[in-house]
C-alpha cells in the first residue's frame, strides 16, 4: 500500500482519539481558542464520476461538459478532488473540522441531499451524518464541528428536511449555541457535536445550529500568495469565535491550461513543504494574530494533522485568561 492511505493508517492509530488525550490545563479552554485540523471540502473522495454538473457551476463548464464530456469531465474530477480518504478514515487521522457542502439537484423529485464540488458525490447527506454519529458513539469523549454550507438548489422545505435529519441523528450530541464549548461543558452535558449553518435565517430557529463559521479562503494558485493572503487576514484580526485559516490553494483557468496534465492533488503536494513551516510557526488563542481550525486539502499528507494538533502545546493557560477580551 502507498500514498495517502498509507500514510492515514499510521495516523489514525496516533490521533483518533486526541482531544481525550489533551492535558488538563485545556479543558476550560473554548474550542474556539484551540488550535483544531480541519479537511477542505471534505467529502470530495466519492464524487461521482457519472454526475451532471452542479446548477451552480457557470453556464460555459455546464455547455462544454455537454458538449465534449469525453475531455471536459475528467478535466473537472481531476481539480474537483480534494480529499481522498472516507469521512471516517478522517476523523480516525485526527481531522475535527468537517467542511459540508451540501446541494439538492436539479430535476430530482425525492427529498435527498448530496454534496457538490462542481459534480454531486454518490452518497447521501443523511448517510454521512450517520456515519459521523456512529464514529461519536464509539469516540465519546472527541468533538466535531459541522460546516453545512453552499446549499446549491435548497428550498425552505429542504433547508426544513435537512435541520430535522441533523435534529434526529445527533439529538443530545449536538452543543447549543449559547453553551460555551470547552472540552469539560461539552464532556459534561453529552455534547459531540457543533452544527454551523450558513443559512441566518434558520439559525434563528433553532438554538442547536450556530451560525455560518468564517472560512479565509485565499483563492490563490502560488503558495507565496497564499500565505501573505492568510497573514493579512491575521493583521486584520482574528473572528470572536470558530474561523478557518484555510490552506488550501486553487486552480483556474489559466492554471489548468498551463498545466494540461496537472491535478489539484500535485499542486496541493508541491505546497505542502511551505504550508508546513507556515502551520509550525502559528499560535492558537484569543488574541488578534491567533489562529483556530486550520483547513488543508489531502489532509492525509505530510503530518498535517499532526503538526496543527500539536500547536496546542504552546498554549499557556494563565496568559489566555489575561488576554480575554483582549482581541
Amino acid at each position: 500500500m502507498e500514498g495517502p492511505l498509507q500514510t492515514s493508517v499510521h495516523v489514525c492509530h496516533e490521533y483518533g482519539q486526541w482531544m481525550s488525550q489533551l492535558p488538563e490545563k485545556l479543558w476550560d479552554i473554548p474550542l474556539y481558542n484551540l488550535a483544531l485540523p480541519g479537511s477542505h471540502d471534505t467529502m470530495t473522495y466519492c464524487l461521482d464520476k457519472n454526475s451532471g454538473v452542479s446548477g451552480n457551476e457557470l453556464k460555459l463548464v455546464k455547455f462544454l461538459n455537454k458538449c465534449m464530456p469525453c475531455i471536459v469531465h475528467p478535466i473537472i474530477m481531476k481539480w474537483s478532488t480534494t480529499q481522498v480518504l472516507t469521512v471516517t478514515e478522517q476523523l480516525e487521522a485526527g481531522v475535527r473540522y468537517l467542511d459540508f457542502r451540501i446541494a439538492h439537484k436539479a430535476n430530482d423529485p425525492s427529498m435527498n441531499l448530496y454534496f457538490v464540488h462542481m459534480v454531486y458525490t454518490t452518497v447521501t447527506v443523511q448517510d454521512i451524518l450517520w456515519e459521523v454519529l456512529r464514529w461519536l458513539e464509539t469516540h465519546p469523549q472527541e468533538v466535531v464541528i459541522l460546516a453545512c454550507r453552499n446549499f446549491d438548489g435548497l428550498t425552505k422545505k429542504l433547508h426544513c428536511h435537512l435541520i430535522a435529519c441533523i435534529k434526529e441523528i445527533f439529538q443530545c450530541k449536538l452543543c447549543p449555541r449559547n453553551v460555551v464549548p470547552t472540552l469539560r461543558t461539552m464532556w459534561q452535558c453529552g455534547h459531540q457535536a457543533i452544527v454551523s449553518y450558513e443559512e441566518d435565517m434558520e439559525v434563528e430557529k433553532h438554538c442547536e445550529l450556530w451560525p455560518a463559521i468564517p472560512y479565509w479562503w485565499g483563492n490563490k494558485t502560488a503558495t507565496r500568495a497564499l500565505i501573505q493572503y492568510l497573514e493579512h487576514m491575521k493583521q486584520m484580526g482574528r473572528p470572536e469565535k470558530f474561523f478557518v485559516a484555510g490552506i488550501n490553494l486553487t486552480e483556474n483557468l489559466r492554471y489548468i491550461l498551463v498545466h494540461p496534465f496537472g491535478s489539484l492533488k500535485k499542486m496541493t503536494l508541491q505546497s505542502l513543504p511551505c504550508l508546513k513551516i507556515w502551520i509550525k510557526q502559528q499560535y492558537p488563542g484569543p488574541r488578534k494574530e491567533c489562529i483556530n481550525i486550520i483547513a488543508g486539502d489531502f489532509i492525509g499528507n505530510n503530518d498535517f494533522v499532526k503538526d496543527v494538533i500539536e500547536l496546542n502545546t504552546k498554549i499557556n493557560p494563565s496568559l489566555h485568561c489575561q488576554s480575554n477580551g483582549n482581541k
